[in-house]
């Protein structure tokens, strides 16, 4: 884990100490709104539906037990709303109606507070934070290198990479290093801070695509070449929103020391010529979309221009480059000697042959580890009764002290929105289980239906068109027969409370998008997405299946596409079903592809409600 240097320390509490002269300034009215607007932004402070909400960065997703008990005091000192506020809030809501069930009970709104919010970006919000006490949450997270800097605002945000990276079985390089000197190089940088809009980059440094590089601003795959060489393979102009776009690729192999000069050409050409005129086409991937390879010819010359001109100022030497590494330290690991591996895998087979649901943990939940030794586990944060990826503060604080007692105090927040140990003894497999368990964080649920992705929707978000979480919830209540998840495989369910897409409902086998019609919650559902990994293939977008559903009808459409994929998947060769772990069908996102959307589509259609079907035409 990154340890930070005395500069960076210093750096965030000055930044801490910048924004409460900031916050006094605009109480004391010597601020206007709009002039303190850009500087709350900038530290992660929206306003939103009803209150302020906290955006912190976890850099490439890293996170110590020390940072996550601190997030969970933040959580339960000050993500604390004023009652008439939250009452006011409740009432407003719940204007919107419930879900009904087909077991009959309904499922609608009910605000909690005192907790945290892990995102899709690796970053963690809370959502009640009065504003007054904004700066001290700032000196709170300082205490531990926390920030919210440029996780809002038209900036380069919060880097972000696989939730495995150094420890990943298929690693060629480690990204955390590059993503390091990135952040370091991009934060507060005077050319980028006002680009025309938000800009995102993602590293890759295994085999798999585990950071979906085709849908960012910027992703970087690290690579090397026929000489052994370290570079990167450069792809720029993905995203999601009302234009979904999977970026082209502008450098198949570009030197690992000429990254940042790359990107400083790049980002050049996209403040320049990025639109400003009008906000839904400000994202660099209209830029690259319209232009095309006068894009790419414009980048190219001006980063000639960098190298030879300017004399390439952000070139990375060998000693910079072995200055960030030397502060990934490694823990002093507590490895079982090599005569008691036998031992180890027989008293976890014998265990998961008599406990099914310790069995399916280490299936879904236990991954490889580039140590034999070890393993990585998945906490998971998709349960009855809290949306995807909260987490309340005694949650934060037990799963800090997990990550001491078995993955020497450091965690990692993945892009599905649940917390990983990356540091496991697999000796001491069956003791975190029973601990997780206890939790209730050991649902043995990782890639399934459940294990869905959303994002806070009409609930929180002042730009939601819909609620996502209620959907969520009903289609988490629906299917909690472990048996029947297990049936089904692996599912990306993403949903979007709007066009911006904070869901990710675009890359999702089953994409659900919150959409507004006369002042009414409905959805528009897509099928498959893809975000680059081995189970999905090359990033793409899913493909709408028809004009859009009401919330009422959302859990019924689900269980027809899934009622469908049962009728058509095949059964795997028995080779094959081997190879898999005995899994003995073909995935859900093979079968759409095998067969096409078109008898998901019906199927869909069919239980649309007739009293609804004129409304959504």
């Amino acid at each position: 884990m990154y340890q930070y240097t005395e500069f960076d320390k210093q750096f965030i509490h000055l930044r801490a100490e910048q924004y409460r002269d900031q916050l006094e300034r605009f109480q004391a009215g010597k601020l206007t709104n709009d002039e303190f607007k850009p500087l709350r932004l900038q530290n992660g402070w929206y306003v939103q539906r009803y209150a302020p909400m906290l955006r912190v960065a976890v850099p490439y997703g890293e996170l110590s037990s020390t940072q996550l008990r601190v997030l969970a005091k933040v959580a339960r000192e000050y993500d604390q709303p004023d009652a008439t506020l939250l009452a006011d809030a409740q009432a407003a809501q719940e204007k919107l109606g419930d879900i009904p069930l087909a077991d009959g009970r309904r499922i609608g709104t009910q605000f909690k507070y005192g907790y945290g919010h892990f995102t899709t970006r690796t970053n963690v919000q809370f959502n009640w934070i009065p504003l007054d006490k904004s700066a001290d949450v700032m000196d709170l997270l300082a205490s531990v290198q926390l920030h919210g800097i440029q996780t809002s605002g038209n900036c380069i945000r919060n880097i972000t990479t696989d939730a495995l990276a150094g420890i990943a079985e298929d690693e060629i390089i480690d990204p955390r290093p590059y993503s390091e000197i990135l952040r370091q190089w991009s934060t507060l940088h005077p050319e980028f801070s006002f680009l025309p809009r938000k800009f995102k980059l993602s590293l890759n440094g295994a085999k798999e695509d585990r950071a979906a590089l085709g849908w960012y601003d910027t992703g970087l795959q690290l690579v090397k070449n026929e000489a052994g060489e370290i570079g990167f393979k450069v792809r720029v102009g993905g995203g999601m929103g009302r234009t979904p776009v999977i970026s082209p690729v502008l450098r198949e192999f570009l030197p690992w020391n000429q990254i940042m000069n790359y990107l400083e050409a790049v980002i050049r050409v996209y403040n320049r010529y990025g639109r400003r005129d009008n906000l839904w086409k400000a994202r660099i991937k209209i830029l690259v979309k319209s232009e095309g390879q006068s894009y790419i010819d414009q980048v190219e010359e001006e980063f000639r221009s960098i190298v030879e001109v300017e004399g390439g100022p952000h070139t990375i030497t060998q000693a910079e480059f072995d200055r960030v590494a030397a502060n990934f330290k490694e823990p002093e690991l507590d490895l079982r000697p090599s005569d008691a591996e036998a031992e180890t895998l027989e008293l976890l087979r014998t265990a998961s042959e008599e406990n099914n649901d310790f069995g399916r943990w280490l299936h879904s939940n236990v991954l490889p580890h580039r140590l034999p030794q070890l393993r990585a586990v998945v906490l998971s944060f998709k349960r009855v009764g809290y949306a995807p990826g909260d987490a309340t503060a005694d949650q934060m604080d037990a799963a800090a002290d997990l990550a001491d007692k078995f993955s020497h105090g450091e965690l990692r927040v993945t892009h599905e929105q649940n917390l990983l140990l990356p540091w496991v003894r697999r000796d001491q497999l069956a003791e975190l289980y029973k601990a997780a368990k206890a939790l209730g964080l050991a649902k043995a649920n990782i890639g399934l239906l459940t294990d869905m992705i959303a994002c806070p929707g009409g609930d929180f978000c002042s730009l939601a068109n819909a609620r996502s979480l209620p959907i969520a919830e009903a289609i988490t209540e629906r299917y909690q027969d472990l048996d029947e998840l297990w049936d089904l495989g692996e599912i990306d369910l993403h949903i979007s409370g709007c066009i911006n897409s904070c869901g990710h409902h675009h890359s999702g086998h089953i994409g659900i998008l919150g959409v507004d019609k006369d002042g009414k919650e409905w959805y528009q559902i897509t099928l498959g997405g893809a975000d680059g990994t081995n189970l999905s293939g090359p990033a793409q977008a899913g493909k709408i299946i028809g004009p859009s559903f009401s919330a009422a009808e959302v859990p019924g459409v689900i269980e027809a596409l899934l009622a469908t994929y049962r009728d058509l998947r095949e059964a795997l060769p028995q080779e094959t079903a081997k190879a898999a772990h005995g899994q003995k069908h073909e995935n859900f996102i093979d079968t759409v592809r095998r067969v096409g959307i078109e008898p998901f589509k019906a199927a869909a259609n069919a239980v649309r409600h007739t009293a609804h079907a004129a409304v959504s035409a």
